[in-house]
């Protein structure tokens, strides 16, 4: 089942096992259940510290199998076999399983270890989501170190009757003792705060805490990386806050054009890029959201959680999010048929009619990937022309299952029962309407800048992105902003990165003209 350097890999993993784990297979006669059992011989075969049992009669989810140390106190289960974007999940469950420490915070495998209750959780996935692998890690993390937490990773494509009944169109998609508890991607702390009432109190009292900073960087993307080790270097306090670090970086796939780098996925770099920072001593405040900001001679940062960070100097690289259509019927069926990551929840809709909103390169490679999956893809584009780029566009218009609409506005995302059935549009050339029965929309129409927290704070402009010079300055002295949220034309990960960087030297020219003293470390 596993290629030799695969499993040359793997057994070097394996061999920090310092306690034995059992498998238990749950398997029929389909050809999935063969497959599975090859993987977990394979993998049994590595280590003399796994064993592997096989069952035909239980009532467990078949094709499946559980992962727990040999006393079976643990609830970790893969219905489905877990290759592709989930063999990371795979190997951290049987080196957690099997008593490597995780890279967690202390604190956080104490709050883990403390929640009480009865939690039973299903992740329902698909293989080439790049966000569904943090949750499921998460959630598995959860398992290995609280008796009381169980979680089962689903593959939506495996359990397509399933995945029928629940009307899940979206992943990953969680449910916690039978009942809906999220959607999306989501980090270990964001769910350990919907389980557990006091963390938010407890988090923002530690935050409140703070001493000022000399530099705060909002945002956790390409940009504010940058900026925060530009800064820290300087010998300089530096903080970061984020909602989310990594931020759109997260949800891309596939990075071909990061100079030095022939090609990545978007998690791959953002780990690379948190694994960078943490080199310095910069203070990591993740899963918090930015609501307000008053400058002044310390400026303030309030977080959505009721607490506030306070600095000499802001730099503000919040980045930006999927553009919506704004038509009837988005808001209504999203994640039940209207979706925006179409590597996620692609295969969800194998076989089924799905539109794609959007001509330009993601629409045009997004419609390119789903009719290699899907039964028949209708792209649409406002514009007279498709703004791909040529070979896209050859290769799209070489489809058999594609139909392609220019000249084409959005009305109206239509459903029944929960769940999306078609989309209207109306020919700009013609004003005739027109109705597309379908069964998925996905959104590829460009990106919004997060910047609606700073209306009033900093200038901004029309299309709501944060007025800088070239020094990246604001309208606001001792307000820096750099990345994807800014007039900056071209929103690349090379330029963000070059943008956050200029903005931690600007910051720092600032701090050492202005009145107020920068505290240096002792390796400055």
């Amino acid at each position: 089942m596993l290629e030799t350097a695969l499993k040359n890999q793997l057994k070097a993993y394996l061999q920090h096992l310092t306690r034995p784990i059992s498998l238990v297979a749950s398997l029929d006669d389909g050809e999935k259940s063969t497959e599975m059992l090859a993987l977990l011989k394979d993998i049994a075969e590595l280590s003399d510290k796994i064993s592997l049992d096989e069952r035909r009669d239980d009532a467990e989810r078949k094709p499946s199998f559980a992962v727990s140390a040999q006393d079976g106190q643990m609830g970790i289960r893969f219905a489905g076999i877990p290759l592709g974007h989930e063999f990371t999940s795979l190997v951290l469950a049987l080196l957690q399983a099997g008593g490597h420490p995780p890279k967690v915070e202390p604190e956080v495998i104490e709050q883990i270890k403390a929640l009480e209750g009865s939690f039973t959780f299903e992740t329902f996935i698909s293989l080439s989501c790049q966000n569904c692998p943090d949750v499921v890690q998460a959630l598995n993390l959860m398992a290995v170190l609280n008796p009381n937490v169980r979680h089962t990773m689903i593959d939506g494509a495996l359990f397509q009757d399933e995945v029928e009944a629940r009307k899940i169109m979206a992943v990953p998609t969680v449910f916690l003792n039978g009942e809906p508890f999220g959607q999306g991607r989501m980090t270990l702390k964001e769910i350990l705060a919907k389980v557990d009432s006091g963390a938010q109190a407890r988090e923002a009292g530690k935050i409140a805490a703070m001493e000022p900073f000399d530099v705060l960087i909002v945002g956790g993307g390409p940009a504010g990386a940058a900026a925060a080790i530009y800064a820290a270097r300087k010998g300089i306090r530096t903080g970061i806050v984020s909602e989310r670090f990594g931020g759109q970086v997260m949800d891309t796939l596939a990075i071909e054009n990061f100079i030095s780098i022939k090609e990545t996925e978007g998690p791959k770099l953002v780990a690379a890029l948190e694994q960078h920072v943490r080199q310095y001593e910069v203070d990591i405040i993740d899963g918090q959201r930015a609501e307000a900001l008053v400058p002044g001679d310390l400026a303030e940062v309030r977080l959505a959680g009721g607490a506030s960070l306070r600095a000499k100097a802001v730099i503000l690289a919040t980045g930006a999010r999927w553009r919506e259509l704004g038509v009837p019927g988005e808001q209504a069926y999203r994640g039940r048929g209207v979706a925006y990551c179409p590597h996620c929840d692609g295969p969800l809709f194998k076989g089924k009619r799905v539109a794609v909103i959007g001509g330009g390169n993601s629409g045009v490679e997004a419609a390119i990937d789903l009719a290699g999956i899907v039964g028949h893809v209708t792209l649409l584009e406002f514009d007279s022309k498709l703004r791909a780029d040529a070979v896209l566009q050859a290769k799209l218009k070489s489809l058999a299952n594609v139909e392609i609409h220019t000249s084409a506005q959005t009305t109206e995302v239509t459903g029944a029962d929960g769940k999306v059935n078609g989309l209207s549009y109306t020919d700009r050339g013609t004003g005739e309407a027109h109705h597309v029965e379908l069964e998925g929309v996905f959104v590829q129409i460009g990106l919004l800048p997060n910047t609606g927290w700073l209306k009033g704070a900093v200038e901004l402009s029309r299309f709501g992105e944060i007025e800088v010079n070239p020094r990246c300055e604001t309208s606001v002295p001792g307000i820096f902003a750099a990345g994807d949220a800014t007039t900056v034309p071209y929103k690349q990960i090379v330029i963000a990165m070059g943008e956050g960087s200029k903005a931690a030297l600007s910051a720092f020219d600032h701090l050492i003209r202005s009145s107020a003293p920068v505290v240096a470390s002792e390796t400055a």
